[in-house]
């Protein structure tokens, strides 16, 4: 990072963003690790003691759509998704940079449509009270707000790559200038 983008406005929100993506993947860890926590106890349950079991199923889906969703700007942040370097580097520099920010806003443009209709579609479960169909019926507005807050917090991590794009900070797609085949 450079002195500017350090100190700047941009440099606080991205270091804001960043630390505000490792909670959000802390989060989605713990989801996981207590997902198979719940299936081990399932699994005690039913073929040790022998009993049925009934919220746990549930539970579990839930819990690993959630970490998905709410790990999204997590990875991001760590550049994990999958992704295909050829072209990127088969590109001048200043190719690379207009690849990298026309990727950054599409993203930006559908993380933004997916949570304001996951958004939409949470607070329509809050206000109607919608349940699940099964014997826990659990309130579905709890696993439905994962969609708005995991899309929302992958739209700011992709604004603030971009702002790391713009001043610097980052290059596109993690590639020096001299990069190529």
């Amino acid at each position: 990072m450079t002195a500017h983008s350090r100190n700047g406005f941009w440099g606080v929100f991205v270091r804001s963003i960043d630390r505000l993506s490792t909670l959000a993947g802390f989060v989605a860890s713990g989801m996981i690790v207590l997902a198979v926590a719940i299936t081990c106890q399932m699994i005690w349950v039913r073929f040790v003691l022998s009993q049925s079991t009934v919220w746990q199923t549930e539970m579990v889906i839930y819990l690993m759509v959630a970490a998905t969703l709410i790990g999204l700007p997590y990875v991001q942040k760590l550049r994990g998704h999958v992704n295909v370097d050829l072209i990127p580097i088969m590109l001048s520099p200043g190719a690379r940079k207009m690849l990298a920010w026309g990727v950054c806003l599409l993203v930006l443009v559908v993380a933004g449509i997916m949570t304001f209709y996951g958004f939409e579609f949470w607070h329509i479960a809050w206000k109607r009270g919608w349940k699940s169909d099964t014997v826990w019926g659990v309130r579905l507005w709890i696993p439905y707000l994962a969609m708005p807050v995991g899309f929302g917090l992958l739209g700011l991590q992709y604004l603030a790559d971009l702002a790391a794009l713009a001043t610097g900070a980052d290059k596109p797609f993690g590639l020096d200038e001299k990069a190529e085949l």
